[in-house]
């Protein structure tokens, strides 16, 4: 059973939605004042608030900035109850962060259905979606549920592509995303000598394609092909629109998911621009270990091409080349058939990834 916190001055009012609560099955606690209430919370610990503005000792403003700083209150639901109608106010609460505001008098629907509207935002924000199939599949049924549409996930099976084949070109029509299941993907754009400039490699649990359906890109921006065989999830672009633009809540939570760790990005873009290529090398052969492309105990590791390796680190084939030679003479990586990379001393990459 859910608990809702009661904060408001008037008994009368405090009785009368109390014994609402409590016939809906709901396990009620009321406070008659500001700082009573604040004790309360931190003891009850409510699934919903719901506090009056216009309150002795303190009012409903300084409940909500009190409940706030506390990391244990300050994501439950929230909701203002006043008798003043005043857009001021109703601005104020808001501002502040409130999940709703009911104008005293409300009716029983009203204030039955704010409740229900807030736990369902506050069970779909704290849900935990796993990194596989099965968890976008997860995702796109509550999204679905929460936004009152059809349900997204429905037929949403995997592709399976084989290695070398093409997933999407750079300047074809972007028509969906992509969502890696299994395997190994690259992403790459080419100059316009024709070489490739190698993008990204991905693996199991992100996402591609994704930014091309962004804005006013009607094209892919890169193009993407299997280096090792991939199952791979295909959302259509209206499912994405949904998801992305629909509501706010949902759109957050979206895109966590699928931005494969812009903070990650933004440090590789430092990378580029400032540290000498046999950091940018050590890094990268780290970061290629933890996504499991290099072979070890657990993994197999991938076949990986020196240009792509290249590409990865924004230098000249032959400058990799030597650099992954001066790594294996110094007996840091070895080399097995079919360039199946093995590290052999993570600790002193570590070393020079940070330090040079």
């Amino acid at each position: 059973m859910k608990k809702i916190l009661l904060i408001e001055d008037n008994q009368n009012v405090r009785e009368n939605i109390a014994d609402i609560l409590e016939l809906e099955n709901y396990i009620v606690s009321t406070a008659e004042n500001g700082k009573v209430g604040v004790v309360k919370a931190n003891q009850f610990m409510p699934d919903v608030i719901l506090c009056d503005i216009m309150m002795p000792e303190l009012d409903g403003y300084g409940v909500f900035e009190s409940l706030s700083k506390n990391v244990k209150t300050a994501g439950i639901p929230f909701i203002f109850l006043t008798a003043k109608a005043e857009k001021a106010d109703m601005r104020k609460g808001m501002n502040l962060g409130a999940d709703d505001y009911l104008t005293k008098p409300f009716e029983e629907d009203e204030l039955l259905g704010a409740i229900k509207s807030r736990l369902k935002k506050n069970a779909f924000l704290k849900r935990k979606f796993s990194n596989n199939i099965e968890g976008v599949n997860d995702f796109l049924k509550e999204a679905s549920k929460y936004l009152d549409l059809q349900d997204l996930s429905k037929d949403r099976s995997l592709k399976l592509y084989k290695n070398k084949e093409e997933i999407f070109a750079e300047g074809d029509a972007a028509h969906r995303m992509f969502f890696i299941h299994s395997g190994t993907v690259k992403t790459y754009r080419c100059t316009e000598t024709g070489k490739e400039f190698v993008t990204g490699l991905y693996r199991d649990g992100d996402f591609i394609g994704q930014l091309s359906l962004l804005g006013d890109n009607r094209t892919y921006i890169e193009s993407a092909t299997v280096l090792e065989d991939a199952e791979i999830c295909e959302i259509p672009k209206t499912d994405f629109t949904k998801l992305l633009y629909d509501n706010r809540d949902v759109s957050n939570k979206f895109i966590s998911m699928i931005s494969n760790n812009m903070i990650h990005l933004q440090e590789q873009l430092v990378d580029m621009a400032f540290a000498t290529v046999r950091q940018k090398a050590a890094k990268t052969l780290l970061e290629l270990d933890a996504k499991g492309m290099i072979k070890d105990q657990k993994h197999k590791g991938i076949s990986i091409p020196r240009e792509d390796f290249a590409g990865l680190i924004g230098t000249a084939t032959e400058t990799a080349i030597r650099m992954l030679t001066e790594f294996k003479n110094e007996g840091l990586i070895g080399v097995e058939s079919g360039r199946r990379l093995v590290i052999l001393n993570k600790e002193t990459l570590k070393e020079i990834a940070e330090f040079g």
